[in-house]
C-alpha cells in the first residue's frame, strides 16, 4: 500500500475542517508536516496530528521530503507557495481561487508541468451527489436542450468561521484580492462549467460592497453569464445571506428543470414537462453549518490521482478556465460593460 507524505501548509478553518481531517481518514496518508505564520496555531493543529511544526514554508519545503502539499493559504499566497512547492518535487492541492491573476495561473500550470507533478485546485462542488447526478441527466438528454439557470453561494461571511474571525485576511484586499466573489462565486462559476459541459464567454458582473463596513472588497455580487451555445443564467455570490446559507442551483431545460440543493429534505428535484416529478435524497451538500457533508471527496479525489497516476478533476487549467470567469465579472463592475471571457489577460 502507498503511503503518502503530507504536508499541509496554513492552519486555518478549512485546513483544520477539511484537509486535515480528510487525510488523516485516508489510509494511503501520514501527515508529515503543518506550517502556519501563528506559531501557536500550527504547534496545536501539530500536536493534534502528530506532525512536524513549521512557521515558515521555505524551511518546511527544504527539511521535509513529501511527497504532496495542501496550499491552504490567503488568496495571494496561492501561487507564489504552489510554486515553490511543485519546483521541490511535490504534487499540489490548492484551495480556491486558484490565483489572483491568469498570470499567476499559467505559471502554477507550466511550474507543474515543468516538475511532472499534479496540480488540483480544491474546488469541491464538482463531487456533490446532486450536482453528480444533474450533470449526468443532462448528458443524457433528460432535460433537453438548456436554455437558463440561476444559481447562487451565500451566508453571513467568513466571520462566522474564518480562524481570524472579523480580522480575517478574507476582509483585507491586498491578502484576497477579491472576496464574496472569490470565496464563494469561483466554486459557483466551476459548478457551472462543469455541470453544462461548456464555456462561458460572456459575463456581465454587479460586484458591490453594501452588506459590511471597514473591508476592502466585494460582499455581494450578482452576475448574468452566456455560454458558448447561448445558455444565459445569473449567478449570486453573498457575505449577506442572513441567517441560513444558500447554496442552489437550479438549470431550466427543454423538457424540465433540475432543482439542486434547493429543497430542505431532497438535494435534487426533477420536474418535467409531461408532469412527472422526481425526487433524489442523495445526501447533504458541504455547509459549514450542523448536519453538513462530512467528506468533501477532493482529498481522497487528489490522493487517489496520485496513488494511480491519473488527472485530477480539477486540473490547474481548469481552475484558471473557473478563475477566469471571476476575473471577468470583476472587469465588467470596474468598467461597466459585458466583458468577453476570451480577453480576460489581467
Amino acid at each position: 500500500m502507498t503511503q503518502l507524505k503530507i504536508a499541509v501548509i496554513g492552519c486555518g478553518s478549512i485546513a483544520q475542517n477539511r484537509h486535515l481531517p480528510e487525510y488523516v481518514a485516508n489510509e494511503n496518508v501520514e501527515v508529515k508536516a503543518v506550517c502556519d505564520i501563528v506559531e501557536e496555531r500550527a504547534r496545536e493543529v501539530a500536536l493534534l496530528h502528530g506532525a512536524t511544526l513549521y512557521t515558515d514554508y521555505e524551511e518546511l519545503l527544504k527539511k521535509e521530503e513529501v511527497d504532496a502539499v495542501s496550499v491552504c493559504l490567503p488568496n495571494y499566497l496561492h501561487a507564489p507557495v504552489s510554486i515553490a512547492a511543485l519546483n521541490a518535487g511535490a504534487h499540489v492541492l490548492c484551495e480556491k481561487p486558484m490565483a489572483t491573476s491568469k498570470e499567476e495561473a499559467e505559471e502554477m500550470i507550466q511550474a507543474a508541468e515543468k516538475n511532472g507533478k499534479k496540480l488540483m485546485i480544491a474546488h469541491n462542488q464538482r463531487f456533490v451527489p446532486s450536482h453528480v447526478k444533474a450533470k449526468e441527466l443532462i448528458e443524457s438528454g433528460s432535460i433537453g436542450k438548456v436554455y437558463s439557470f440561476r444559481t447562487a453561494f451565500g451566508h453571513g461571511g467568513p466571520e462566522g468561521w474564518s480562524a481570524e474571525g472579523e480580522n480575517s485576511w478574507f476582509f483585507k484586499k491586498d491578502q484576497a484580492f477579491i472576496g464574496a466573489m472569490g470565496d464563494l462565486g469561483v466554486h459557483k462559476a466551476d459548478l457551472l462549467r462543469y455541470i453544462l459541459g461548456e464555456e462561458f464567454v460572456e459575463v456581465a458582473g454587479f460586484v458591490e460592497n453594501n452588506a459590511k463596513k471597514d473591508i476592502t472588497v466585494d460582499d455581494n455580487a450578482v452576475c448574468i453569464l452566456r455560454s458558448q451555445s447561448g445558455v444565459v443564467g445569473t449567478m449570486a455570490a453573498s457575505w449577506a445571506y442572513n441567517p441560513n446559507e444558500d447554496n442552489s442551483t437550479v438549470i431550466y431545460g427543454e423538457k424540465g428543470t433540475l432543482r439542486l440543493e434547493d429543497d430542505p429534505e431532497y438535494s435534487l428535484i426533477a420536474q418535467y414537462t409531461n408532469g412527472d416529478i422526481v425526487n433524489y435524497q442523495l445526501g447533504k451538500i458541504q455547509s459549514n453549518e450542523e448536519g453538513g457533508q462530512s467528506n468533501s471527496h477532493v482529498i481522497d479525489h487528489f490522493v487517489d490521482s496520485i496513488v494511480n497516476d491519473t488527472e485530477p478533476l480539477i486540473t490547474g487549467e481548469e481552475g484558471m478556465k473557473s478563475l477566469e470567469v471571476i476575473l471577468g465579472a470583476l472587469r465588467s463592475g470596474e468598467t461597466r460593460q459585458i466583458s468577453s471571457l476570451e480577453k480576460v489577460t489581467k
